[in-house]
């Protein structure tokens, strides 16, 4: 069975960085937030619109003061353009949740309005196990989990967070 996590989202930081697409990058950024002995909660990476470019988000439990020494740090590295902690600028911050349940009859119905409930979606399904998927901040994805869990969740996978900074005075959806 799927126990949730426990975490103080209070001490929670979130540091994007651009940084070059090259081999080994990812074991250096890792490795030096590893060395100054703080846990990465969520790390996703992907390609930017440049070419040779790479978005790495970090949700790092960390306070301020330390997230600033992560940064310095990390801006030594050459391989990394551009650092930001986000945390408390505004953003647009998203995790993507594939969930398979154990589900018969009746309970598909309701799981599966559950899961519309929350914007998500159904992706593959059998007799006896459906998998849905659901995008969101956070919090309305650990919201989603902890519906789903009595449901019968037996599997999970989380991308973790992936964020932008958003645009100056513009609400999110428009």
């Amino acid at each position: 069975m799927i126990t949730p996590e426990v975490v103080d989202t209070r001490r929670l930081r979130v540091v994007t960085a651009i940084v070059q697409d090259h081999p080994g990058v990812l074991s250096r950024v890792s490795g030096m937030v590893r060395r100054r002995g703080f846990n990465i909660q969520g790390l996703t990476v992907g390609p930017t619109g440049v070419p040779g470019r790479s978005r790495m988000t970090l949700t790092v439990d960390a306070g301020h003061a330390e997230t600033d020494q992560v940064e310095k740090q990390l801006d030594r590295l050459i391989e990394v353009i551009e650092i930001r902690d986000v945390t408390d600028s505004p953003k647009l911050l998203r995790e993507l949740a594939i969930v398979k349940v154990s589900v018969t009859g009746e309970q598909r119905e309701q799981t599966t309005r559950e899961v519309q409930s929350f914007g998500g979606r159904l992706l593959a399904a059998n007799e006896a196990l459906v998998i849905y998927e659901l995008s969101g901040e956070f919090d309305a994805v650990e919201k989603f989990l902890g519906v789903m869990r009595p449901l019968g969740m037996v599997d999970i996978a989380r991308s973790g967070p992936v964020a932008m900074t958003s645009l100056g005075g513009l609400e999110e959806g428009q």
